[in-house]
């Protein structure tokens, strides 16, 4: 029985070494700790010097979108969780843009430029604070996976709220954009009449070999243990956010826009999902604009070529 027993021993080793390094990919790439609400005089900033030129333009937009008047709004995700946004009207009856923030973001830190800009173009701003962010619930993020679903459930909150005259576009930075696009790759309602993708990736777990072989880490050896780890302790498989395949079911306008200097969601990935998309499309690259950063660096670009494209395809 000795050899029986070693061999236990073994396995039992083997299971505790996998299920610990599954649990460390799992707090590495999807945990979100407890957050505790921001002091009057924090005015946090993406990480990178490429953030740091715009950064006086990036703490007014903050602090203009704290003293601004907004109506706060909850809902429940489809499993249990509270989440959070608020809404910013512009005019009554002007279209709603609904907007989704990047991975480990926030609604403030990533979207308050997108207030004044919605409001160039006569948009009232619903800005949303993701699952496993800001002040909404849980602990896990999925990389759009159960993100895309939130985004569904908002927009029948705000089609209820706001009557079915409303008009919607379904707006996402990064990780936001990926979770719009997946949205858009499902049946929605007629008032959805439209997507703008801000440097979104087509490819979940592209977006994790990326990490992987930058952190020097054996690709084929590690991504599994990511995977696993999502379904394990996060409930869901990473291989289902592929905005990609998404947008190659879309049936609403779809504006892609990416910065041409972004070294963390190659500009490419947008290109693709471009020649992809079976929809009405179009694609804006900025030059030298870093991840997120196509607004901050070309604004009236960015607000004319959306003026086009929503003029153009907003019935």
């Amino acid at each position: 029985m000795e050899w029986y027993c070693i061999l236990l021993l073994l396995v039992g080793g083997l299971l505790v070494v996998g299920l610990s390094a599954m649990l460390f990919c799992y707090r590495m790439a999807f945990y979100s700790p407890p957050r505790t609400p921001r002091g009057e005089d924090e005015y946090p900033l993406p990480e990178g010097d490429i953030y740091l030129p715009y950064a006086e333009t990036m703490v007014g937009w903050m602090k203009d979108m704290r003293s601004m008047p907004c109506e706060a709004f909850s809902i429940s995700s489809h499993d249990g969780l509270t989440l959070r946004g608020k809404f910013f009207e512009y005019a009554p009856g002007a279209p709603i843009e609904l907007l989704l923030h990047g991975y480990r973001g926030d609604a403030e830190r990533d979207m308050c430029g997108s207030i004044p800009r919605c409001f160039a173009l006569g948009h009232s701003a619903f800005i949303v604070e993701q699952r496993a962010s800001g002040g909404s619930d849980g602990n896990t993020i999925t990389f759009g996976v159960k993100e895309h679903r939130d985004c569904l459930a908002w927009v029948q909150f705000i089609v209820e709220h706001f009557g079915p005259d409303v008009k919607i576009i379904l707006t996402g930075i990064s990780m936001g954009a990926a979770t719009v696009l997946l949205a858009a790759g499902q049946p929605l309602p007629p008032q959805v009449k439209g997507v703008l993708a801000d440097c979104g990736y087509s490819s979940a777990p592209e977006m994790i070999r990326k990490t992987i072989r930058e952190m020097k880490l054996p690709c084929l050896l590690a991504y599994p243990f990511v995977r696993l780890a999502g379904m394990l302790f996060g409930g869901f498989d990473i291989e289902e956010a592929i905005p990609l395949e998404a947008v190659k079911h879309s049936r609403v306008p779809i504006i892609f826009i990416h910065g041409e200097a972004d070294d963390f969601v190659p500009c490419a990935m947008s290109r693709e999902m471009h020649r992809h998309c079976a929809s009405p499309t179009r694609l804006l690259t900025i030059p030298d604009a870093g991840h997120g950063l196509a607004y901050p660096k070309a604004p009236e670009l960015y607000v004319r070529t959306l003026r086009e494209f929503w003029d153009e395809h907003m019935n």
